[in-house]
Formats: structure tokens, sequence, C-alpha cells
């Protein structure tokens, strides 16, 4: 029988969760977790039974397939988790105001893809205007944007942005123009046209020719010339894939003509260091939006090289890129396209449960830690998809959220969308060492615990212990306080406290990366009761492999990276 813990805790310890029967403490006790998949499966059954039929067969088979129909349902289950997970912690609001800001950006990637790339920067496009040409331009444009703004419902709820405000036109005018006249009534273009002519009256601007094609010609010319800019706007909108050259993958200058072999970066491409600050703040999410709007969605067609790899016809090997390197995807073989397409949607629960199948330690990956995925992309002549930036993102909002750091820490445990085990193992009695707490040891420390292993984890590093009310004590059956708000985790860089936690990521990395992520890997496994850590201590020497077998483990998992 599992031994409970009495609390005597603040309150926020013991905190009732969403679910009915639930309380915040039944999230760290193994028999519970197994109580919360029976409920998710009422849940589930409740809100589509027949979805919940396939779910249960699929889950029931001795070795699922991967393919189209099981990436189908794991995102048809996925949306409903994230459904019950948000409803668990109470944050239905901040999934949803997620969703409606992904919502918000649509009309700037269709008009993205159907206007600026097939008609703005269209191949062998002749009569392109000037630089010096928009300013004339622009004095036709923005009155239009203006009267727009002022008049009509949807630009006026872009407010000052600007790109999104074009967007919205410019969507709307490719509604019209694709309708027959008689038929216009039935878009947004009768509010808009009515916005442009009583705007442009009002102003004394001359109402020239307001069809949607005569529109759509003149916002093609001015993004064209407004592309060409010296101090251009930094736009997803006009901003395009480029041509990959792989003998020149770093954009380089010369910048003294009389020393030809200097060679230098481009200036908007540095990152000026200041102490210890971290230098790379990431993609906006707009920008991200974006690479996720760039991807086409392989796993339908079971073309997703970054998950699986690029292979060679009729070979178990991996085709090469022009470097030579090969193109294996994915190290994990992390469900990415599938996150794309949760992501897409603003889905970022979803999204994070499907990156935790394969990658539960995901804080650890990502943006500037690993690159396989982006080399594998299916585009393999022009910029990749960044999918390094794209896990990150969905990482952050769900972290930024409230409770985000609980909600991910819980899917490291539970997840429904992992069939084949969606909730730990009870403790089977057998103890595991492993050497070294870099990537490579924690991560397979979380594998180990999860199937019901107890895992001391040492360390030659001094490994700083955490604030007991983040981790408890599990000998004094205290649990941890639940955190509300990721940032009180968070510290600058150059005020953080080196942990010794991490190895090469603690140590190793410069600060392009943000090794606060560290910390929520540290805190989550901390919190594992079956899990206790020693720095300061080395193996072969502090710790012989004699002593070891003589404390009765059964097993060491060396793990030092050497």
């Amino acid at each position: 029988m599992e031994r409970r813990a009495v609390l005597a805790q603040p309150p926020s310890s013991d905190l009732p969760l969403g679910i009915p029967g639930f309380r915040y403490a039944d999230l760290h006790h193994t028999a519970r977790l197994a109580d919360l998949t029976r409920a998710f499966d009422d849940f589930l059954r409740a809100a589509d039974a027949k979805l919940f039929a396939r779910y249960d067969a699929h889950r029931a088979g001795s070795a699922p397939q991967r393919g189209p129909a099981e990436s189908e349902l794991l995102l048809e289950v996925g949306a409903q988790l994230s459904r019950f997970v948000g409803r668990l912690f109470g944050v239905e609001q901040d999934l949803q105001r997620l969703r409606d800001a992904a919502g918000r950006d649509a009309p700037i990637f269709r008009v993205k893809r159907e206007f600026v790339q097939r008609r703005v920067f269209r191949k062998g496009a002749k009569d392109r205007p000037h630089a010096s040409d928009f300013v004339a331009l622009d004095a036709r444009v923005s009155p239009l944007l203006a009267a727009a703004a002022a008049r009509d419902p949807r630009a006026s709820a872009a407010g000052a942005d600007l790109e999104l405000r074009v967007a919205v036109v410019i969507d709307t005018l490719l509604d019209a123009e694709g309708a027959q006249p008689a038929s216009r009534e039935s878009f947004a273009w009768q509010d808009l046209e009515s916005a442009l002519r009583r705007g442009l009256a009002d102003g004394g601007v001359p109402a020239a020719d307001l069809a949607p094609a005569s529109l759509l010609d003149l916002f093609d010319r001015w993004l064209y010339a407004l592309s060409l800019q010296p101090h251009r706007p930094a736009w997803a909108l006009l901003r395009l894939p480029h041509a990959l050259d792989y003998q020149q993958l770093v954009p380089l200058r010369r910048p003294r003509a009389d020393r030809p072999e200097i060679l230098a970066g481009h200036p908007e491409h540095q990152r000026r260091r200041d102490g210890f600050l971290l230098t790379d703040p990431r993609m906006g999410p707009r920008e991200v939006r974006s690479e996720i709007d760039y991807c086409i969605y392989c796993h339908e067609r079971e073309k997703d090289s970054c998950s699986r790899g690029f292979p060679e016809k009729d070979s178990p090997h991996f085709k090469k890129n022009p470097l030579g390197i090969p193109l294996t995807g994915c190290p994990l073989e992390e469900r990415i396209s599938e996150m794309h397409t949760a992501a897409r949607e603003g889905d970022a629960l979803s999204a994070l449960a499907l990156v935790c199948i394969d990658n539960p330690m995901a804080p650890g990956t990502g943006h500037r830690i690993c690159n396989d995925c982006m080399k594998a992309c299916v585009y393999q002549k022009q910029d990749p998809v960044n999918i390094p930036q794209i896990e990150t993102r969905v990482l952050s909002d769900v972290l930024r959220m409230r409770w985000g750091f609980e909600i991910w820490s819980l899917l490291t445990r539970w997840n429904p969308l992992c069939f084949g085990r969606q909730h730990p193992r009870p403790y089977s009695g057998v103890n595991v060492l492993v050497v070294g707490m870099g990537p490579a040891g924690y991560t397979l420390a979380h594998h180990l615990l999860n199937e019901g292993f107890g895992v001391v984890a040492v360390d030659g590093l001094k490994i700083e212990p955490l604030p007991e009310s983040l981790v408890g004590d599990p000998k004094r059956g205290k649990l941890p306080e639940p955190v509300r708000d990721f940032k009180t985790l968070y510290g600058e860089l150059d005020e953080r406290v080196l942990m010794g936690f991490g190895g090469v990521s603690e140590y190793g990395i410069t600060v392009r990366w943000d090794k606060n992520f560290l910390t929520l890997v540290y805190a989550t496994i901390a919190r594992r009761d079956k899990f206790r850590v020693y720095g300061g201590v080395r193996f072969g020497g502090t710790l012989t492999l004699d002593d070891i077998w003589q404390m009765g483990f059964c097993h060491v998992a060396i793990a030092v990276g050497a």
C-alpha cells in the first residue's frame, strides 16, 4: 500500500484542482496518477464516445505503429487532453487567449502565401517599382489604411499593429476579388469599401478606382517598394525563405578592399555580449507562427523527415547533405509535424503534450541545443523550418500561463498520449545508480523513475540544493508547494547561481542559451520521492564499483560523457 504523506503545509500545497476528487497533493502519488488516467478516460468517453473507442483500442495494441492514422488520433485526443488539463488547473481562459492570438494572426499568413509569395515576389515579374517609388506609393496607401482603421471592424481591431492591419485589408480584398460582383455582400468587402469611400472623402482625398483588383495592384507595388527600403520593418509578412548555399551557410562580407582575406559577419547578425546576460531572447510569437505556417505538415504522408530522417531508397542508410552530414532527423523521433499542427491552432498545451511523448525533458532541448531536425527538414534547397524555435516557444507559452511549470511537470509523469505508459509504474524495489547529471544522466533518471525504479544520482560537480518549498522533503512526507508563476523560478543569467546540475548544459554552454530551463528540469526530477542526488562524488574515487554493490544497487549507469 502506498504511504500517504500527512500535509502540514500552507493551504497552497493542498490546492484543490478543477477535476472533482483531485487535489494538488495527488499529482505526486503514483496511485493517484493512475486514478487521474481513469478520470481522463471518463472525460474523453463523455466528450466523444467514438474517439474514446478508437483511443482505447489503439492503446490496448501490443505494439502501436506510427503512421498517419496514429497521428490523427493523437491530434484529436490531444485537443481533448488540452481541455482536460485546462480544467484541472483552471487555465481555460489562458488557453483561449493563445488560440485567439493565433486566430488574429491568421490573415498575415494567408496573405503571405496567396499574395506576397505568389504575386509581390513572383518570379519573372516585370515592371517592378524601385525603392525611390515608395514615397509616392505610400502617399496613396496611407490614407486607405487610416480609413480602414477608422471604419472597418477587423482593421480597427488591429489597432497600432500596422502589419496586421495591412494583412486584414489585403485579405478582404482577396476575398472580394475572388467573388462574383453580385455576391460580394457576403464578404467584409462592403464594410471596407464603405470605410474607404467615407474616409477618403472626409480627408479631402480624391477617391480613385476602389475596385478590389486595382487596390490589390496598388498594395502589390507598395509592398515591393517597402521591401527595398534600407530600414524596412521586420514583418513576418515580408520574410521569405532564401536558397541554401551549403558553401556559405554563414553570410560574410569583406570590410577592407585592401585586405580581401579579412572576413566579417554582417552587423545585423551580431549580438553584443553584455556581461553574462542572455544574448539571444529567441523569436517573438508572430515570428514563430510564421515558421509554423511555413511547415507543410509532412506526417500526413509519412514524409516527416525532420522526425524520421531522410532514408536512402532501398537502403538502411540515411541520405547525406552536400556537407556530408547524414540526415538522421530528430534523435528522439519527436512528433514534430504533429506539434506544428496543434500549435497552428494556438493549442500550446496539446502541442507540448505531443512533444512530451518522446521528449519529456523538453526544457533541455530546443533552440540553441539541437538542430538535427532542421538539417533533415523536407526543405533541402531553401531555408528549413526553424523547429527548435517552435519547440521552445510551445514550452514557453505553457510556462507563462498560471501553473505553467506544474502543467509541464505533470506531463513528464502523466501523459495519456503515451500509449505504452500513461502514468508511472509503482516502485519495484530495484535501485539504480546514475553517474553524471548531464542531459544523458538526468533524462535516463527520469525514464527510470517512470518505469518504477529508485534512482540515486551522483556528479563530480557540487550540486546546490533547491528550496524545500519547491521540491519538498520525502523523508518527512513534506510535499512541494505548487508554483503559480514561472517567473518566481526565473533569474537573470548574470545573477543566477550555478546549480551544478546539468553537466555540460550548466558549465559548457554560453549565454546564448537560457539556463533557467535547467532549473526546471532539476526541480521536477528532485520532487520525485524515489530520487536522490549527491554532488561532489567522483566515481572510481569517492565511490568505487565495489562500494556500489555493497550498498545494494542492482545496476550502474555511467553517463559522464567520456
